[in-house]
């Protein structure tokens, strides 16, 4: 008998807490499988999000011609579909570009750091969005919808997958320190998949999980003896209520919540880093100490079993100065501001991940929404400072297991402006990934509203030429 679908083991089981726990117990050691696919290459994935959209052509998107461009009109005559619909004159990088490691794959000085990691990195250049605009392109990049209500990639893996780890939860969300993104928790949202397939929060500082410990202390006796007596109310009100899915969820919620109280604390303890790592990181600077903490935290969530862990890169995209890359103004100082940030903790994270031997079966991801125009947001023959939002062609990378590392996919036109070869919507993005965590995209579905839904929609293809 070959392994048992995990929704075939539902229907077979006793319904209840007890079969919920047995089926998360047989996916995390492998008797039960989320869903006949792939042989899975990644066990577990990090994924950093660079909030408001990054500049392809000033980081991973190599143009020449634009250089050479620089101060021309755009030359075209389709209207671009641009957040504030001003159409400047061309303009060149502002980094300079660098071929980089024994690859060769091009990089600009805006990364210097990942850019000494560039022999891991597998990039897209060709990558397209459903949206020019913040919140929508947010939630397509998440959740392959415009729309809120749609769950999240973390949210999928956690019901595909299940947790490996008993006292942490499968899908954790590192917001960045300034603030939560456009649309907050809708962007890790589990949707119509039972509520513990949520993306759960944790904050810097002391308490990382809002209300994990009690306002005042109690005794390890009395701990326990209302653990058993609220166990005994909620199997009572679990029966009663004809096992309702939600409700059991919630149940499930709290009692993860109880295992949380010493897992948490355990994990989020930095000190027990070496000196030596907390610098690789860069914890020790001012400027990448925030995004630091959070990828070395990372780093130790998914050795704990943690199965997905994304990581924001910027805030609000509202303020001034900005707290994301949302370069209206001007890109030099916005964009290398926000690189500052993080440049020296992903390129860590990568190299850590290798250096312990776990880079082989961890999937890596760097995205952004969209990209920036290679033409500049101003009025008139004026060559101005800041870019406008781009959704005809970008730049995104993945590292780890199962690609071809050192390698680029895609291309976009001479001027980076849209995918020209090989284009990559987030569907397909999607369907990659999943592909290498060992799940068909076409298989993952959850019945809900009459449809079988899952991430991908009606779309998708794997995206086999950045496969290994």
């Amino acid at each position: 008998m070959g392994p048992l679908n995990r929704r075939e083991f539902f229907n077979w089981s006793a319904q209840g807490l007890a079969a919920t726990a047995s089926v998360a117990l047989l996916v995390r050691d492998g008797v039960v499988t989320a869903n006949p696919g792939p042989a899975a290459k990644a066990k577990r994935a990090v994924q950093v999000s660079l909030v408001g959209g990054m500049s392809h052509i000033d980081s991973f998107d190599h143009k020449p011609e634009l250089a050479k461009r620089h101060g021309q009109p755009l030359g075209s005559d389709s209207k671009p579909d641009v957040f504030f619909g001003q159409v400047g004159l061309l303009r060149k990088p502002d980094w300079e570009f660098k071929q980089r490691g024994k690859s060769g794959l091009w990089v600009s000085e805006l990364f210097p750091h990942v850019a000494g990691v560039a022999d891991e990195l597998t990039v897209i250049r060709s990558m397209t969005a459903d949206s020019a605009n913040h919140t929508p392109a947010l939630f397509v990049q998440n959740s392959g919808f415009q729309f809120n209500g749609y769950p999240a990639l973390g949210s999928w893996l956690s019901y595909g997958l299940g947790s490996v780890a008993d006292d942490l939860p499968a899908f954790v969300v590192l917001p960045d320190g300034r603030g939560d993104a456009n649309g907050a928790a809708s962007n890790w949202s589990s949707g119509f998949l039972p509520a513990q397939h949520q993306g759960v929060v944790f904050r810097g500082g002391d308490s990382h999980v809002r209300d994990l410990f009690p306002e005042s202390p109690i005794t390890p006796g009395e701990e326990r003896d209302s653990r058993d007596f609220l166990a005994k109310l909620n199997a009572a009100h679990l029966e009663r209520s004809g096992h309702e899915a939600d409700l059991a969820a919630r149940i499930k919620s709290y009692e993860l919540a109880a295992k949380m109280q010493l897992a948490v604390p355990a994990v989020a303890d930095l000190s027990k880093e070496t000196a030596k790592t907390k610098a690789m990181y860069g914890i020790d600077d001012p400027a990448t100490a925030d995004c630091g903490k959070r990828c070395l935290l990372a780093r130790r969530l998914l050795e704990k079993g943690v199965r997905f862990v994304q990581i924001y890169s910027g805030g609000p995209i509202a303020g001034s100065p900005r707290t994301s890359w949302d370069a209206h103004e001007n890109v030099k100082e916005n964009h290398g501001a926000e690189a500052a940030r993080i440049d020296k903790p992903v390129a860590a994270l990568v190299a850590d991940l290798r250096q312990r031997g776990m880079l082989d079966d961890t999937l890596v991801i760097f995205t952004t929404e969209f990209g920036r125009t290679p033409f500049t947001q101003s009025a008139g023959n004026v060559v101005g400072t800041g870019r406008d939002h781009n959704k005809y062609g970008f730049s995104c990378w993945l590292a780890g297991a199962g690609l071809k590392p050192g390698t680029a996919f895609g291309e976009t036109d001479e001027i980076g402006w849209k995918a020209a070869e090989h284009p990559v919507p987030w569907h397909d993005f999607h369907a990659t990934v999943l592909h290498l965590l060992g799940i068909d995209h076409e298989k993952l579905t959850y019945y809900h509203n009459g449809i079988k839904r899952r991430l991908t929609n009606v779309h998708g293809e794997v995206v086999k030429g950045v496969l290994a």
